[in-house]
C-alpha cells in the first residue's frame, strides 16, 4: 500500500494537457507556506526583470527596501535591498510551475529584457519541460511545465521504475486522507 494519494485539488497548478490554462495571478492575502527571499543591489532593475520577463506582479512594497512579487497562489518572491549580490549563480535553484503554453513566451520575454538570461527549454526524464533563468541578482530560477502524460512513454517508464504511477484521471480523492 502507498502512503501517497491524489491531492491535486489543493494546488493552483492545472492538470497537464494541451489545453491546460494557467491560473490568473492571485491577489489574495494568505499565510505563505513557503516563499523565496532574494537580495538585490538594484531593486528597480530586479522588479523590471521579474515583472516583464518572468510574469510576476507587485503585490506590495516598502519603498527602497522590499518588494513582494507574486504570480499564482503560493508563488511568492520577496526582493530585498542588499549592498551586493553573489558574483556567480549558486548551484541551487528555485522552481516555479507554469504551463506548456507559457514556456515560449517566457523565454522570449526574458531574452527581451536580459538577452543571455535563459537556458532551455529542455525536456526532462520526469516528464516536464524546463527553462532555467539567471536573474539580475544571479538567482537560478527554473520554470517547469508538466507535459501531458503518455503511459507508453519513456518518461512513464522512468517514473514507474521509482514507484510513481499516474493518479486516477479524476481529481478530488483527498477526502479520506484529510
Amino acid at each position: 500500500m502507498s502512503d501517497y494519494y491524489n491531492a491535486f485539488e489543493m494546488s493552483p497548478v492545472p492538470a497537464p494537457g494541451p489545453d491546460a490554462a494557467a491560473p490568473e495571478p492571485f491577489r489574495g492575502i494568505y499565510g505563505m507556506p513557503a516563499f523565496v527571499t532574494i537580495p538585490t543591489s538594484d531593486l528597480a532593475a530586479s522588479v523590471d526583470f521579474w515583472t516583464h520577463g518572468l510574469g510576476f506582479f507587485e503585490l506590495f512594497s516598502i519603498p527602497g527596501r522590499l518588494v513582494h512579487l507574486r504570480r499564482w497562489a503560493f508563488q511568492d518572491v520577496l526582493l530585498l535591498t542588499a549592498q551586493s549580490v553573489p558574483q556567480q549563480p549558486p548551484a541551487m535553484s528555485f522552481s516555479f510551475a507554469c504551463v506548456l503554453s507559457q514556456v515560449d513566451s517566457l523565454v522570449e520575454a526574458c531574452r527581451a529584457v536580459r538577452p543571455n538570461s535563459v537556458d532551455g527549454p529542455r525536456d526532462t526524464p520526469w516528464n516536464t519541460r524546463d527553462v532555467e533563468v539567471i536573474t539580475p541578482e544571479n538567482a537560478r530560477i527554473v520554470f517547469t511545465a508538466a507535459k501531458p502524460f503518455d503511459p507508453a512513454s519513456q518518461e512513464a517508464r522512468n517514473l514507474a521504475a521509482i514507484g510513481i504511477t499516474p493518479p486516477d484521471l479524476g481529481r478530488g480523492d483527498n477526502e479520506e486522507h484529510a
